[in-house]
């Protein structure tokens, strides 16, 4: 994304609006100065048109953002732009230097939610089996993690933290501690489970002393268990095994892997939306996005009529 080529433009009505937000709302140096650029853009976009930020109107502001959608400007920036501007005319006007409010008339830029991104399933058969072939106690504990995240799409918040006692209840399925303290029963496949009871076997050794300690995965860290942090640098070297790019796999990738291959072989939304932890289904909807964009995709690659080829009936 290009910045649109303009250098900001300092404007003393800024100031003001700039020394309430240190004021009554307490606003870090971060957030002022934010603040300072977006406006100061915007003062300087008004300039360049023949105009001033205390004379700006409605217009200026539609033009303004036209002007950032055609430099590249992504809807959520300009959205971030949109609300400093809304925010400063509204303090103008209530302090009585404008007879007026320009931004109240004008829509916030829409905004539409990334879709995840995921792996193909070739993809994480190749992360498991590289994952397998490991030797050792580091091989067995990856296996374990990988195998129970596919398995699972746990959070990785949830995997690393999932207590030893998870999995020795009932090996064919976990309670999970979500968002909320809300909990949930998250089946395990066979594979997963053999992958289990082939770590526990060498658990110990990532335990701290005599204390058997309550986490599944063990170790030094403060916290008492692997971090994310660690499970993620682990991941990504396994990714290079794999002949896979690293700054496309990450925890929550294999998160959306389990759920978008779920889907794609017949899985109903709102067991997805029971097993991924959402509380709300619109969250899980954004991956049936992801399999209309994958049919579309097959359609026009491999439909007759897609491919320019003549009806002969």
């Amino acid at each position: 994304m290009n910045e649109i080529p303009r250098r900001p433009l300092h404007a003393p009505q800024i100031e003001p609006f700039l020394e309430m937000l240190v004021a009554e709302r307490g606003a870090a140096r971060n957030t002022v100065e934010a603040y300072r650029r977006d406006l100061g853009n915007f003062a300087g976009f008004v300039q360049q048109n023949g105009g001033d930020l205390g004379s700006a109107d409605s217009g200026h502001i539609r033009a303004y953002l036209a002007d950032q959608e055609a430099a590249g400007m992504s809807p959520r920036t300009a959205a971030r732009r949109l609300s400093a501007l809304r925010q400063f005319f509204r303090f103008q006007y209530a302090e009585g230097a404008r007879v007026d409010d320009p931004s109240a008339a004008i829509d916030s830029p829409r905004q539409t939610r990334p879709l995840p991104k995921f792996l193909a399933e070739a993809d994480v058969d190749a992360l498991l089996e590289r994952a397998h072939a490991r030797t050792g106690p580091e091989g067995l504990r990856l296996a374990a993690l990988l195998e129970i995240l596919y398995a699972s799409g746990l959070r990785v918040s949830e995997l690393v933290s999932l207590p030893v006692a998870a999995v020795r209840r009932d090996p064919r399925a976990i309670i999970v501690l979500g968002k909320g303290g809300r909990e949930r029963l998250v089946p395990l496949n066979d594979t997963a489970r053999r992958a289990i009871e082939s770590y526990l076997s060498v658990r110990a050794r990532y335990v701290k002393g005599d204390d058997d300690g309550p986490f599944l995965f063990p170790s030094r860290a403060g916290s008492g268990h692997l971090t994310r942090h660690r499970f993620g640098q682990l991941l990504k070297e396994l990714a290079v095994e794999a002949g896979l790019d690293p700054r496309k796999v990450s925890p929550h990738v294999l998160r959306h892997a389990f759920a978008t291959h779920l889907l794609n072989r017949g899985a109903d939304l709102r067991s997805v939306q029971r097993m991924l932890g959402h509380a709300d289904i619109s969250t899980t909807q954004v991956y049936t996005h992801v399999l209309d964009d994958r049919l579309k995709s097959l359609v026009q690659e491999h439909h007759p009529l897609a491919k320019g080829r003549k009806d002969t009936d």
